[in-house]
């Protein structure tokens, strides 16, 4: 069987870094492009010198469709506007597109969501086995629990991550409001500063905390009278989210369009 062809989109971040190295650590796997934005110091660099595995002949490039000749799927940590403008190359070329970037707007959404209807689309805060595995179990605590359990979400990332909520705590916090039958929008509470009065009943609360170079820990809160129940991930490695997103480009190749989560790739949908 050929290899799959992966290029990286955001290679020159702290994630396009760590999958070049375990594309190079696969079976199965060749990386046969590597984008960057225009304006990024690491254009015309080998992706692997730049990864820090020694060069594997791959340029880094800010060029989207000669990188795309060939390519199987697109693993894709940049940035919100970078992915949108993707989505729809790839779904023109009918590519599949694995999108680990957060940080979206609802327009956004909207925009990916319509690719996903000509190729395969894989979008999630978080691609870890254990952060999905994290929500699964939210979502099953929280149609489990009535709202005499105040639902809260806390979240610490390095201190170089630009957006808050982190992607993670909105897949937690939508994987809570679903299980409550509930949309996360209607019962999001970001931010309390000042004299707020009392905790909204229903509300989903969620905290952000910035901090030196934590890779990434998310606790889900179900506070009730005289019992709180703390579910709990933290993150030590990058790899186990660059594995996870060679796990939804294997998963993708050949797939239906649509738009996918890391719980239809794990299996997790209907736990």
């Amino acid at each position: 069987m050929a290899d799959l062809r992966i290029v990286i989109a955001g290679a020159g971040g702290r994630m396009g870094r760590t999958l070049i190295k375990a594309v190079a650590e696969a079976e199965g796997l060749v990386l046969v492009g590597a984008l960057e934005h225009s304006a990024s110091t690491h254009l015309g660099e080998d992706a692997g010198l730049m990864a820090g595995i020694g060069a594997n002949g791959v340029t880094v490039e800010s060029d989207v469709a000669p990188t795309l000749n060939g390519a199987d799927v697109v693993v894709d940590f940049s940035s919100p506007g970078a992915s949108v403008r993707l989505a729809e190359r790839l779904a023109e070329a009918g590519i599949a597109h694995v999108i680990g970037t957060t940080g979206f707007s609802n327009e956004d959404n909207s925009a990916i969501a319509a690719a996903a209807r000509r190729t395969p689309v894989v979008k999630s805060g978080n691609m870890s086995l254990g952060v999905n595995l994290l929500a699964a179990l939210t979502r099953r605590v929280a149609a489990t629990l009535d709202e005499g359990f105040d639902i809260e979400i806390v979240e610490m990332h390095h201190n170089r991550k630009v957006d808050a909520p982190s992607g993670t705590a909105l897949l937690l916090g939508e994987a809570a409001a679903e299980g409550r039958g509930r949309h996360l929008d209607d019962c999001a509470e970001r931010g309390r500063d000042g004299v707020t009065g009392p905790r909204k009943a229903g509300a989903i609360g969620f905290a952000s905390l910035r901090g030196g170079s934590v890779v990434g820990e998310h606790m889900v809160i179900f506070a009730g009278t005289a019992e709180r129940i703390e579910l709990v991930h933290k993150a030590e490695d990058r790899m186990i989210f660059a594995n996870g997103a060679l796990a939804a480009a294997r998963w993708a190749k050949g797939r239906e369009p649509g738009l996918y989560s890391m719980a239809d790739v794990l299996g997790l949908a209907d736990f």
